[in-house]
């Protein structure tokens, strides 16, 4: 059959994978997709009986990913992680604390002040099985280079961080992720999910949708209010007003664009507000990142190669995946991060 082609079955096979991430029929996944486009379309063949137009009309509700993705930046999803994933999680915790997992900066461990573990997954295979999550991966290989014409849906993943951010805790000021990785195309997106419920009360993430469309990287400064945010310097000279609150339900995640803007607030609750946020871009793209303080590379030419393929497989094979140092960053509250020689 003319049909019958490699690309046709990879096709088929993220249609099953969509519809099964949506609820839906794969049939609907078919149909939502000219229902979508930004050019006329009518049906050639219509429903035949009333269970067809029942099934037809459901057509209508598909909200398509990608298109969300890039006019507002970000993608809520529900239910990413079972409860047992999300147990499994939390049980990895007290390891970064207690000496089970190598350590960069143990003097932290002495600490009650953790905010955040810095590339949890390089020590703990739970939390690297989730870099690879089947549900993930699905989202990711519809948005990651969605704004890329030829893209052929391969991902990679290059941080993972696990905040714990327990009752009285401080969030971050507005801040883009793409300041910190930057990539050549992008495509860099964060996948934010939820351990505890996330709400207004414990810090939830706050965005401004469609802040990341003309891709600029606005300028930052020192805050100045160490009651409500971290360190970490903010964004600044863009209009906040339409800043939407992000709740979720533990086990459901955000997937946002490195170039939206987001923040959170400090915990008011008397409960944590722990949340996994992994990093992934376009794997034919060039990461011209280096871990450390000095970060100081050729943007052209460098490629950071501390990465997990994720969709697809890496298409500079010949570079080869740099071996991770197999230790962590604890992140207290209250003091800048000092990477220290990580890179040596």
């Amino acid at each position: 059959s003319c049909y019958d082609s490699e690309d046709n079955r990879q096709r088929k096979k993220k249609v099953f994978e969509l519809a099964s991430t949506k609820r839906v029929e794969s049939q609907n996944i078919a149909g939502a997709w000219p229902l979508h486009m930004k050019f006329p379309s009518f049906a050639l063949i219509g429903p035949r009986v009333v269970e067809e137009l029942d099934s037809s009309l459901k057509n209508m509700e598909v909200e398509l990913m990608a298109r969300k993705y890039i006019d507002d930046g970000y993608l809520v999803i529900e239910d990413i992680f079972d409860p047992n994933t999300i147990e499994n999680i939390k049980a990895e915790i007290p390891k970064f604390l207690d000496g089970t997992y190598p350590v960069k900066n143990p003097s932290v461990q002495e600490n009650s002040s953790l905010l955040a573990v810095h590339f949890p997954h390089w020590v703990s295979d739970p939390i690297l099985e989730t870099v690879n999550h089947e549900k993930i991966r699905t989202v990711l290989q519809e948005i990651v280079g969605a704004h890329l014409p030829h893209w052929d849906g391969r991902v990679k993943c290059m941080q993972s961080m696990l905040f714990l951010k327990p009752s009285g805790f401080p969030g971050q000021a507005w801040h883009q992720d793409e300041r910190f990785i930057a990539t050549r195309d992008r495509s860099l997106v964060g996948v934010w999910i939820a351990l505890d419920d996330a709400t207004v009360e414990n810090g939830c993430l706050r965005v401004i949708p469609g802040s990341h469309r003309m891709g600029k990287l606005w300028p930052t400064r020192t805050h100045g209010n160490s009651e409500e945010f971290d360190p970490t310097d903010e964004s600044f000279g863009f209009d906040s007003d339409d800043e939407k609150i992000v709740e979720l339900k533990a086990g459901s995640a955000v997937f946002f664009n490195g170039y939206l803007l987001h923040r959170s607030l400090r915990n008011s609750s008397n409960m944590s507000r722990r949340a996994l946020v992994h990093h992934y871009m376009n794997a034919w793209s060039n990461l011209p990142w280096q871990i450390g303080a000095e970060r100081l590379v050729d943007a052209a030419t460098y490629d950071h190669r501390m990465i997990v393929p994720v969709v697809g497989e890496d298409p500079y094979p010949e570079k080869g995946i740099e071996a991770n140092p197999n230790e962590v960053f604890l992140r207290p509250w209250g003091n800048e991060m000092e990477w220290g020689e990580w890179d040596d």
